[in-house]
């Protein structure tokens, strides 16, 4: 199968650009998640493109409800998630929802949808949860944003006909910024990934509170799903790396909270080793309830996916980012990003216990050093003018074409 060649005849990232971003927020209907596919609409808005937010419902039942905890094909409590997210900005004309079980669209942007995809110059297909319809096909650059490393490898590798769809695209960036390195140990797909990290709209997180809790916090999945298997070796989920840190708190005098997700979780057992527990739900309820989380804690404490931390991806949180945008340093599990995130202060990683202990008490002990660290990072590596002006660059330059060979 041939990949789709792209469009090569804008040759600039300044360039006024008409661009369809595809995500998962109705179906996904969560703070965090919103946060992640926002600030990519947020940004590129701000730097005067003309920005469209698509999603679709694909062909199975996938639409999330936090509040009675179903998974089916009604929009309803997605759709008003969505309306209520983009009106915090300037963005709530630009969304627009298809229904494939009912063929239908939703949004204020409904109408213009396929207008809009006739006429674009790019499209950015996020995590690549949306299936490419045929109101696509005239986008002739599609860029595949991977922020899953390994595991999206693997899919590829495994499923046929997930590799079909990513090569669907003329592009491939990956969260997983050490790919294609010697010390990276991402399973080869057979497609070029060129490396890419979450974009950070630093106005939306600037502390409008100063109170905070005197509490290192984090939001996660213990699992995920299944962890993956591939040549022999295992890539697991949070709560494989979680598990030699379970006795953390008794080592410390720092609290330490996690607002944690997963029906599997052993709740019972992380509150008799001192970790105060949260209901993720009452957190990732709407976007100012995350982003106030956020805001209110000391710092973030963080696990990352075994898989990740195994394969040197080089992998760095969106979430983590945030912390930082709000002046709030991350102390992180190591997945090799120090390859491009090379600091002494802000941002802090572990690969043992005792690591992660000198890191939470270099932080107490210099709390006011680290918080501006933090915020310097969050604007020198994560603003999405700087990000996505990166992208935009390596996307319409002609020799970045990543598609797979026939």
């Amino acid at each position: 199968m041939n990949s789709v060649q792209p469009n090569t005849n804008i040759s600039s990232a300044h360039q006024k650009l008409r661009i369809v971003v595809l995500g998962y927020i109705v179906r996904g209907p969560l703070g965090g998640l919103v946060w992640h596919h926002l600030q990519y609409v947020l940004g590129l808005r701000r730097m005067g493109h003309d920005v469209l937010f698509v999603e679709d419902s694909d062909d199975y039942p996938g639409c999330y409800n936090p509040v009675t905890s179903i998974t089916d094909t009604n929009p309803d409590y997605g759709l008003a998630f969505i309306q209520q997210a983009f009106s915090l900005t300037d963005l709530k004309d630009s969304w627009a929802y298809h229904d494939a079980h009912t063929s239908s669209w939703h949004g204020p942007a409904a109408a213009q949808v396929i207008d809009f995809c006739r006429n674009a110059d790019l499209l950015l297909n996020l995590s690549a949860v949306n299936p490419l319809r045929r109101w696509f096909d005239p986008i002739q650059t599609r860029v595949l944003i991977d922020t899953d490393p390994v595991f999206t490898q693997i899919k590829h590798i495994q499923n046929k006909d997930a590799y079909a769809q990513a090569q669907q695209h003329t592009h491939h960036f990956s969260f997983g910024e050490n790919i294609g390195a010697a010390t990276c140990r991402i399973p080869d797909d057979g497609l070029t990934w060129l490396p890419t990290r979450q974009p950070i709209v630093t106005e939306c997180w600037r502390n409008r509170n100063t109170e905070k809790r005197d509490v290192f916090t984090s939001i996660l999945q213990w699992d995920s799903y299944p962890e993956k298997q591939h040549n022999g070796c295992s890539y697991g989920m949070k709560s494989r790396s979680f598990l030699p840190l379970m006795h953390l708190p008794a080592m410390t005098s720092a609290n330490l909270e996690i607002a944690i997700g997963s029906t599997n979780a052993p709740r019972e057992e992380l509150q008799n080793n001192g970790w105060q527990l949260l209901d993720p739900l009452l957190v990732t309820k709407t976007p100012c309830s995350y982003r106030e989380y956020i805001q209110h804690s000391k710092g973030e404490f963080s696990i990352a996916k075994h898989g990740y931390v195994i394969s040197n991806s080089g992998w760095f949180s969106e979430r983590s980012a945030n912390y930082l945008a709000s002046g709030r340093p991350v102390i992180t599990q190591a997945t090799g990003y120090s390859s491009w995130l090379d600091v002494d202060a802000g941002v802090l990683g572990y690969s043992t216990t005792d690591e992660a202990l000198i890191a939470i008490e270099q932080i107490r002990s210099n709390y006011s050093k680290h918080s501006a660290a933090a915020t310097e990072i969050a604007s020198e590596f994560f603003d999405y003018r700087i990000v996505l002006s990166e992208l935009l660059e390596r996307i319409f330059a002609s020799d970045t074409v990543t598609g797979a060979a026939a």
